[in-house]
């Protein structure tokens, strides 16, 4: 996306995250550990949001939390057309949101560059 979205599709972006991350966390499967919804894009539509996550855990646990989110995005917008009042409700899409991954890849060669700036 080039543009930002307009005042209206960052509300209903705003919105979904916040409804996601609830019937999310409330669903069962015990392959969810520890993921977060950290953001959602709507296409202007509306009749696709895309839902970002990230998964605290080894690559096995992020790909089993993949497989268990896809298989829940039925349900997820089944519950999101309960709770929210909108013309269409969109298609959710889940999608890895690795920003947190490379944040601390980031911070860690800052600190190894830190600590070898220190022993010269």
């Amino acid at each position: 996306m080039t543009s930002s979205p307009s005042p209206g599709l960052r509300k209903v972006n705003s919105m979904l995250l916040h409804e996601v991350a609830e019937v999310v966390r409330s669903l069962k499967d015990p392959r969810l550990g520890f993921v977060t919804i950290t953001g959602v894009d709507t296409t202007p539509d509306l009749r696709t949001a895309r839902a970002y996550y990230s998964v605290l855990g080894s690559a096995e646990e992020s790909e089993a939390c993949a497989e268990a989110l896809e298989a829940a995005a039925g349900h997820v917008r089944g519950e999101i057309g309960h709770r929210v009042r909108m013309r269409y409700t969109p298609a959710i899409i889940f999608a890895p949101d690795h920003s947190i991954e490379e944040g601390a890849k980031i911070s860690n060669l800052l600190r190894e560059i830190a600590r070898k700036d220190k022993e010269s």
